[in-house]
């Protein structure tokens, strides 16, 4: 009950005064000290969080500005650090609408682009064997349960398949070792299956706000969709090297091994200077 009513009385009354206190003292409001106080990423942005929309972003920032009492010539770089801050806030509202829209929209055989881009994926990852034909087993190589992935994308819709193909195309390389890791006789597991996995890791992640550190700290300015497709890169190749290291004992105790992954991950992920980035160079 105490705890209760002292909470009342700070939050009624003296953050008011004591925020006031502070600003005769340093002269800046409190949106002033956290862009001069805290270094550019996570930290300022989450103190600094506003609501706002990105289609009045500088109306917006001036407004603050405005009500604030902040001149620009006492403070030339409160402007610039507050416009970042809101464009990452407002960016990672739009990257989560994008993302979404992408794993709503259904895999469909009858859309040219999407077949295109599954014969990519095996073009990509098996370039010296040739598909049979379009429904095979020969899917099974790379992962897929049945002869005809298409029935695999069900649960993340498109953005399972862009980003299997995002990974294959621009760490060729590297997914060609995860695919060999996978296919290994005791250690093995469902590559495409797993990889659709991480993907809905990924967007859970980002629905419930866990990556803002992540996004907040690597890019300044607006995430966006690429962005998130190289989260699920560092999420592919990492989880490999968890699960070889780890020598589960089958394939059976995935989701065992899934969580304790997904735990490290969301650790991190509560970390100042969170940074989901894959280390090796990408061909882009």
């Amino acid at each position: 009950m105490l705890g209760y009513i002292w909470q009342y009385v700070y939050t009624s009354f003296l953050r008011y005064w004591l925020k006031w206190l502070i600003r005769q003292a340093t002269g800046k409001c409190e949106l002033q000290r956290i862009c001069s106080e805290c270094k550019p990423g996570a930290t300022r942005t989450a103190k600094a969080a506003l609501e706002t929309s990105k289609d009045n972003l500088e109306q917006c920032v001036d407004q603050i500005m405005k009500e604030k009492n902040v001149k620009p010539q006492k403070d030339p770089q409160f402007k610039a650090s507050l416009h970042i801050c809101l464009l990452q806030i407002t960016g990672y509202s739009s990257l989560y609408v994008s993302v979404e829209d992408l794993r709503k929209e259904v895999f469909s055989s009858d859309n040219p682009e999407h077949e295109a881009m599954l014969l990519k994926l095996w073009d990509l990852l098996m370039p010296s064997v040739k598909l049979e034909s379009r429904i095979t087993k020969q899917w099974g190589d790379i992962g897929f349960q049945g002869d005809d992935p298409k029935t695999d994308f069900r649960g993340m819709g498109l953005l399972g398949l862009i980003n299997l193909v995002f990974f294959s195309e621009n760490y060729t390389v590297e997914a060609r070792q995860v695919l060999s890791h996978a296919n290994h006789p005791k250690l093995g597991y469902s590559y495409a299956i797993v990889g659709i996995n991480l993907t809905e890791m990924a967007y859970s992640l980002l629905k419930s706000g866990a990556l803002k550190p992540h996004f907040y700290n690597t890019i300044q300015g607006t995430p966006e969709l690429q962005h998130f497709h190289q989260l699920y890169c560092y999420l592919a190749y990492e989880f490999d090297k968890f699960w070889v290291a780890e020598e589960p004992e089958s394939i059976m105790h995935f989701n065992q091994y899934r969580e304790k992954f997904h735990t490290i991950v969301k650790t991190h992920l509560q970390e100042p200077d969170a940074s989901l980035t894959l280390t090796v160079s990408s061909k882009n």
